[in-house]
């Protein structure tokens, strides 16, 4: 039963429009609805809370408005904001030409945060401004298929904002795709496992899986991105014998090598070498636009 005192925060108003059940249905639904799993990030960057009011800390970017710019894939470059999935199906450690291990973001992925998928889109809605463009990161995201397939239905039907889903291509599930408009999937090329035993790649690769987010697109218009992260030139051999010589109907123009780092430094080491398998093979070449900005700051 609702408490008088949860009452008392509701306007006198509100209650005079309202039945009690209709209170209790709208101002606490939350507790019987999906919730989605974030990480520390959360959403982000972001200026307002769900309920519009504005936050007392500034976005990380520095900038006195919510939104950032997707860095990376075909739509590098474009305002977007990031919803970060907590929890991931794998612990890749890359290595450098230098021998430095470069370790992806799953730790910040690690951390949780539970949000109903209510609020999720009001605070997604109250910060869009002119931004039209939401990116669904991890982690691996697929790991919350059901709460994710909801959250995107929502925010497709309540906004209208074209969905970009980032996923490393080991799960697929037709009801959470639904409501995407591009599928990015970043399949690990064997490098990613460098700290880890040689066999432990394997489990990394499923190629049904890449193959049915290809003919899903194919099938209804979405668009889709391979994205190989690359830091050595025989890596380029690797993603044609893994991974393309394996898969169908998929198009030159979506395959994209992006070279491996985490701050500028790093990526002097790798973006000639991923340049030239792009030019080589017709490939697209991914900037990591973040990193130029930002280096390996976290909410950017």
């Amino acid at each position: 039963m609702l408490r008088k005192t949860a009452f008392s925060r509701l306007s006198k108003v509100v209650l005079r429009n309202m039945s009690y059940k209709n209170i209790v249905h709208n101002k606490w639904n939350c507790y019987n609805m999906k919730k989605l799993i974030l990480s520390h990030e959360g959403i982000f960057p972001v200026t307002k809370d769900a309920d519009g009011s504005m936050l007392s800390c500034p976005p990380a970017t520095g900038l006195n408005c919510a939104g950032t710019i997707q860095g990376e894939g075909k739509l590098a470059g474009i305002p977007s904001l990031f919803v970060r999935l907590a929890m991931c199906n794998m612990r890749c450690t890359w290595k450098l030409p230098n021998d430095k291990l470069c370790c992806c973001d799953t730790n910040y992925a690690a951390s949780q945060t539970h949000l109903c998928v209510d609020e999720a889109v009001e605070i997604i809605s109250n910060n869009l401004g002119r931004v039209r463009h939401v990116v669904v990161t991890g982690g691996e995201p697929l790991l919350q298929k059901d709460a994710l397939a909801d959250f995107v239905r929502r925010l497709k039907s309540e906004t209208g904002v074209h969905i970009t889903l980032e996923t490393n291509g080991t799960i697929f599930d037709s009801n959470a795709v639904r409501n995407i408009d591009l599928f990015s999937l970043s399949p690990k090329l064997k490098n990613s496992a460098s700290d880890a035993l040689n066999n432990d790649w394997i489990r990394r690769v499923n190629i049904n899986v890449i193959q049915s987010f290809i003919d899903t697109a194919r099938n209804t218009g979405k668009d889709i991105q391979l994205k190989f992260v690359v830091a050595q030139a025989e890596e380029e051999a690797e993603i044609k014998e893994q991974f393309l010589d394996k898969l169908c109907n998929l198009d030159v123009s979506d395959v994209l090598v992006m070279p491996l780092g985490a701050t500028n430094d790093d990526l002097q080491m790798t973006s000639r070498t991923a340049f030239a398998i792009a030019v080589k093979n017709g490939w697209r070449y991914s900037p990591r636009l973040h990193i130029n900005l930002f280096g390996n700051e976290t909410g950017v």
